[in-house]
This record gives structure tokens, sequence and C-alpha cells, in this order.
């Protein structure tokens, strides 16, 4: 009875004060909107600007809270990755990311000796890479041919292992355009592809290079992705070592990403890593143009393309729903946070775009994904290099090409024009003084046989 009639007081009590609350309110709003007629800018703006300011600063406060609660769930960031960068896949953006990570902490990086390439088809010798003082390694981006037991041997345990793959019917139309696949095949089309795509296996002899200088067969039109992630080129029959091999590929790598979802990419990259969002922001690399680039197959060609790449189609589908599967384990913000990517992605570029010198930094303000920073013109100088600017000065020793490796777009070149192909330039470099030399002999010789008919 008592603990009844205590509820009944407080219920009755508790009312009266929403309702002393509520007219002290209405009155303190009439009061206002009195005071604004009667002596307008007199004491309404002030109270105003007070309020903005105490609603801002709470923004901020919430801002840092959330920033720093997201940086205590990483507070030790990964710093030793190797990222395996496929051909024609977008990865010289991607690349530089890896490169700026890197240069920026210092971390003892894996570098080709000379050029660009630290491997291809098979694994680097010891001449063709930088060794560091104590051979230890924590950070690898390059175009380099995946061998699990090669890159452990190389990197500590913890390492994460990440790359980039993208929609085979692109990246082949990429390959097709840059490693002059229509003068391999002797297609004359204005549309390569769409010819190619008529009949892959009437073109499988000619598609099928080997490169004598250490053994490798390749299909610069098939399974491209596949071959740089470690997966050989004799394989493209053989679906069970096929999908035995993706699967390993799946457990062995902390991140594949997918150009076709570049933006999603990186915000899941950043996560992973527990790395800064001016971290990931980017400029494009090396985005080019041709006549067939936006040519979209019909469902007869792509199912076409799906049996001739059959190999890297297995890799996109496992990978896509890889990708998918680790967004979904981010939680419902994450979609929030990419769309905040984009735009401060944006407004870097811009102003990057933009910049004249002598110009005011641009501040990024705080978010619930980042904390506050600056974006200056050496930001920009760096966010815009490309892979060679970035690798150039941190590479040593000779400079005389005898280790540097003949890239393949230049080995693919000299087997159109029925020339041999070469691991070194040093070794291209001779046989081209060769070629020149007997070109001029026999030009000499001709030369002196066209004054002695003259004489006659």
């Amino acid at each position: 009875m008592l603990s009844s009639m205590i509820k009944k007081a407080t219920t009755s009590w508790g009312i009266a004060l929403s309702i002393t609350l509520l007219l002290t309110g209405l009155g303190f709003i009439v009061t206002i909107i009195l005071e604004d007629r009667l002596s307008p800018m007199r004491t309404y703006l002030p109270q105003l600007h007070k309020l903005k300011n105490s609603i801002a600063a709470l923004t901020k406060q919430e801002h840092r809270e959330e920033t720093e609660e997201a940086l205590q769930a990483c507070s030790r960031p990964r710093q030793k990755y190797v990222f395996i960068a496929p051909h024609k896949v977008g990865a010289s953006t991607t690349c530089t990311i890896f490169q700026r990570y890197a240069i920026s902490r210092k971390l003892p990086m894996m570098l080709p000796t000379e050029g660009l390439v630290l491997s291809w088809g098979v694994s680097p010798t010891e001449q063709e890479y930088i060794h560091t003082p104590d051979e230890q390694y924590h950070a690898l981006m390059n175009h380099f041919t995946y061998n699990k037991t090669w890159l452990r041997s190389k990197f500590p345990a913890d390492t994460a292992y990440i790359s980039l793959i993208r929609d085979p019917s692109k990246q082949l139309r990429s390959a097709m355009n840059y490693y002059y696949i229509p003068q391999l095949l002797k297609i004359k089309s204005k549309n390569p592809v769409k010819t190619f795509l008529e009949n892959p296996w009437r073109y499988k002899n000619r598609s099928e290079v080997t490169f004598a200088h250490f053994n490798v067969t390749w299909d610069p039109s098939r399974n491209f992705m596949a071959f740089d992630l470690g997966y050989p080129t004799e394989g493209v029959e053989d679906e069970e070592r096929a999908r035995r091999y993706v699967n390993e590929l799946e457990a062995d790598f902390t991140l594949v990403m997918l150009m076709d979802y570049v933006d999603e990419s990186y915000v899941l990259l950043k996560r992973l890593m527990c790395w800064e969002l001016q971290d990931v922001l980017y400029i494009t690399k090396n985005n080019r143009s041709y006549s067939f680039k936006d040519y979209v197959p019909s469902e007869k060609e792509t199912a076409m393309l799906r049996r001739w790449k059959a190999v890297d189609y297995l890799l996109h589908d496992t990978f896509n729903k890889s990708l998918w599967r680790k967004i979904a384990a981010q939680g419902p913000d994450f979609f929030e946070e990419v769309q905040h990517f984009k735009e401060v992605n944006s407004r870097v570029n811009m102003y990057c775009a933009k910049l004249k010198k002598g110009g005011s930094n641009l501040t990024v303000e705080a978010s619930r994904w980042n904390s506050q920073f600056e974006v200056d013109a050496e930001f920009c100088r760096v966010l815009k290099s490309v892979v060679k600017e970035l690798l150039t000065p941190l590479q040593k020793g000779r400079k005389d090409g005898r280790w540097k490796l003949v890239t393949e777009r230049i080995n693919m070149r000299a087997i159109v024009d029925g020339h041999p192909t070469f691991k070194y330039e040093s070794e291209r470099g001779k046989y081209l003084k060769r070629v020149k030399a007997a070109k001029k002999s026999k030009q000499v010789k001709k030369n002196k046989k066209r004054k002695k008919g003259k004489r006659h």
C-alpha cells in the first residue's frame, strides 16, 4: 500500500516537473522572439552563435572520441606486407599506395637492383634484388610472379600477402592493347577483341609463346592473372588442379582486392592493415585510351571468354565472393566510410590539381574514421608520383643494365618482330649492337656494289 502511494506521488511529481520545464522553455522562446522584434541583433544572434559553437564543439568531441576508439581497436598497424601486382589490372595506382607507406615508415623493402621488374616467370636470383644489411624484408610491391616457397624464405611469418585483380574481360582488353597481341595473332580488324572472341582456340598455336632464356611458356590472352599469381600455363585445362590452387591462394592471402570495386577495396585494406585514411588516398595512374577499351562483349562472347580464361574467371569469382564476405564482417558503418573516403579523395585530388606555389594547405577534418591531417605541396607531389619516380631514388649500385630485367612487353615486341627474347637488358643491348652493325655492313656492301655498277 505504502509503495503504491509513493509510486503515484513520484509519477505526479514527474508530470508536474515536465509541465513546468515545458512552460519555462516556451516562455524562454517567447522572450527571445519579443527581444528580437524590439531590439534586433542585440541578444539573439550572440546566443545563436554560442549555440552553434557548442554544437560544433560537441560534434568535434564526438568525432575525437570515435576516432580514439577506432585507433584503440587498431593500435598496431601491420607493417609487413607483400603486394603482388599482376599485369594490366590497374596495379600501377595501387602499387604507389604501398610504396608511399613503406617509404614514409622507413620499412626495409625488397627492391629490384635495376629497373621496375623484380620477377617475371621465375623467382629472382640473388643478384636481381637489393639486399638489406641484415637480410630483413618487410615490404615488397612490384610486378612479381608469386612463389609461396621463395617468398616465405625471405619474409617473416606474420607478413600480410595482398594482391589485386579485375574483371577478366577488362584485363584482356588492356593486355590486347599493351602486349601487341593483335600483331602476334595477325588480327587486323578494328576491334581485335571481338574478332578474337569469335573463336579463341583458332589462335592457340600463336598466342602461346615461349621465353627460351628461362624456359617459360606464357599466353598473354588466356589466364594472365592466374599466371602472375603462380599458376602454370600448362595447367590451363586441369579444372581440379586450378580449383585446388585458387583455394590455396585464398588461404594464403590476407586480401585480394578487386579493381571493379576499388574504393571499397582500399577502405577494407585500410581497416585490415590498421592504416590511416591518408595512407590509402590515390590519384589514378597510367589510364590509357584505345579504340576498343569500352567494348562490352555479348553474352555469347562472354561465355566463350569464360571457357578460354577459365582459371582467371575462377580466380575472379572466388575473390569477388571473398571480398564481400570480408566487407560484410566490417559492420554497418563500412559503406558510410567508403562514401567519406570518396569525398575526401575527391577533395584532395581537386586540391592537388589546382595547387599553386605558395598556396595554403588543405585541412582534412577529423571524422569517425580518421584523425585530422594536412595536405600540402609535398603530400601532393608524392601522391602524384608514379612507380618509377618513387622507386628510382631507392635503388643503388650498378646502372649498366647487367641485372636489369627485360620487360615482358619488350620481349613480346621482339617475338612479333622475329627477334630472340632476353632476360637482361645488358644481353639485349649486345644483340641490338650486333644487329645494327650487321645492317650497317650490309648497307656498305650494297653501296659499293652500286658504285661499281655505275663505273661499268
